[in-house]
């Protein structure tokens, strides 16, 4: 089960990311600690599956949820998940499987079932209590970069913050990548300033104008992010926001991103 759930290939690459656990005492050094591949394949079992923490079987992980919850916690403080995605985006990148002169963003909304940070009354859902994924994409729909807000934050606000989020990627000779050459976006996100910034920054902006008639023939190179909404959603527990803490969700997001860019990697070769 743990092989299936997290790799070899997986695991050679999250193992050396991982923060070092502090010495064990002499005297009275406790039990041992769970292994990390183990309490990492309970992460992606609960990821997967969408089941709570309590519920997750003692045979998937050899460990309670809360020990996997505890972990999810440290690692994602610890920035792990973030680093693993950049190192796959750098293998992927060494490989030409990026477009990276194309960047397509935009924001989905998921039900909030408990309240707390980044969550807000959804305009598109009666004024539930939601939560919104932000993520731009390369050219084919791969992950970037994702940001996390509240259902009632309007799409626009987190274009800069995800083109300031994009990671240097590198993976070949010469100067990394650090930016598109072009970005596309809906409606939601034409504002001037928008494009002014965009294009202070090196950027062109490919933004569909708003009070226009459909057909502007943007949505044929935009549609690969509704693609990436979908795989991402495939995670159960990303279709529907279940924790309370917006850290805990957030790093569940970005362990997304790094199953999709592994199976992009495997299926390379």
């Amino acid at each position: 089960m743990i092989e299936e759930l997290v790799p070899e290939g997986l695991w050679e690459r999250v193992k050396p990311l991982l923060p070092p656990r502090p010495p064990r005492r002499d005297r009275y050094p406790g039990r041992l600690p769970t292994d990390d591949r183990a309490v990492l394949a309970g992460i992606v079992f609960v990821l997967k599956t969408g089941i709570t923490w309590r519920e997750l079987p003692r045979e998937v992980a050899g460990c309670s949820g809360v020990t996997c919850w505890r972990r999810l916690r440290d690692w994602t403080e610890a920035g792990v998940f973030q680093a693993v995605h950049e190192l796959l985006l750098d293998q992927l990148r060494a490989l030409d499987r990026l477009d990276l002169d194309t960047a397509v963003v935009d924001g989905s909304h998921v039900r909030a079932l408990k309240r707390g940070a980044a969550t807000g009354p959804s305009p598109v859902d009666r004024a539930r209590t939601g939560t919104k994924h932000h993520v731009i994409t390369e050219g084919g729909g791969i992950p970037l970069a994702v940001t996390l807000t509240g259902g009632n934050r309007h799409d626009s606000t987190q274009l800069i913050p995800l083109v300031e989020a994009l990671p240097t990627i590198r993976g070949k000779r010469g100067r990394p990548w650090q930016r598109p050459r072009w970005l596309y976006g809906d409606r939601g996100y034409d504002y001037d300033h928008h494009r002014k910034t965009l294009r202070e920054r090196g950027i062109v902006p490919r933004i569909a104008r708003k009070n226009t008639d459909h057909g502007s023939g943007l949505g044929t190179v935009r549609w690969v992010v509704e693609r990436a909404f979908a795989w991402l959603h495939q995670f159960k527990r990303l279709r529907t926001r279940y924790e309370r803490r917006a850290d805990i969700h957030l790093g569940l997001l970005q362990l997304g991103c790094v199953l999709i860019c592994y199976r992009q990697l495997t299926t390379s070769f």
